[in-house]
């Protein structure tokens, strides 16, 4: 089966908001079944166990509260305080108890909702700056947060796959991802599969694609 994958925006500010809770419950469903010892093996990314994932996806949570923050109050609040600052908060939460992990997720997932429900339209049209230093309306964060959780769900390694996740999600993410991996339409003539598949090679995640070429990974 071959999948179009365009390169023009196929979500809504709408779309996004629904994929966040989607995403959400997805993740926290496969976070709920983990046990203490769970926490501590390999997650699907290289070099990180669940402790590490769980971790980046709360302060993902936080760090995104920052570009709301900024929205509703004019004050300006960047993500993080410096790339460094990011991988050592990492690091140390992989350091740190399940049970404290899993109320920190919860707490930003609480807080992260909160707030995109209190945000007025004008305030959703603000400015503001992302990890990458990328000019972004505010509008764009729950689109951000939809990708962390829906790919992480997968990347927590708990039997959640790309197949699981919602196709027009699939269809914006694929769409995204190959917009900035500069990706032609010759560079996918030969690539033939499933949309969820494709999606994964896409993301440079596990994918049972033959003879598609091997992507770095993204996200």
């Amino acid at each position: 089966m071959s999948v179009l994958i365009g390169t023009t925006p196929t979500r809504t500010f709408d779309d996004a908001r629904r994929w966040v809770t989607e995403g959400t419950a997805l993740l926290t469903g496969g976070i709920d079944g983990l046990s203490v010892a769970d926490f501590d093996a390999d997650s699907q990314l290289p070099g990180w166990t669940r402790k590490h994932l769980v971790g980046h996806v709360a302060a993902n949570a936080d760090a995104l509260g920052n570009l709301l923050s900024w929205a509703e109050t004019g004050v300006e609040k960047r993500m993080y305080a410096s790339p460094e600052q990011r991988n050592a908060d990492i690091e140390a939460a992989a350091t740190r108890p399940a049970d404290e992990l899993r109320a920190w997720y919860l707490r930003g997932v609480a807080e992260l909702e909160a707030t995109i429900d209190r945000l007025t339209p004008e305030q959703w049209e603000h400015e503001v700056i992302t990890a990458q230093l990328v000019t972004r309306q505010a509008s764009d964060v729950p689109w951000m947060r939809a990708r962390e959780v829906f790919v992480h769900a997968v990347d927590l390694g708990v039997g959640i796959t790309f197949a699981d996740l919602p196709d027009d999600f699939l269809l914006a993410l694929a769409g995204e991802i190959r917009t900035k991996r500069g990706l032609s339409d010759d560079d996918l003539r030969g690539v033939t599969g499933s949309l969820p598949e494709v999606a994964a090679w896409l993301a440079g995640r596990p994918h049972g694609l033959v003879d598609a070429p091997e992507l770095g990974p993204w996200l």
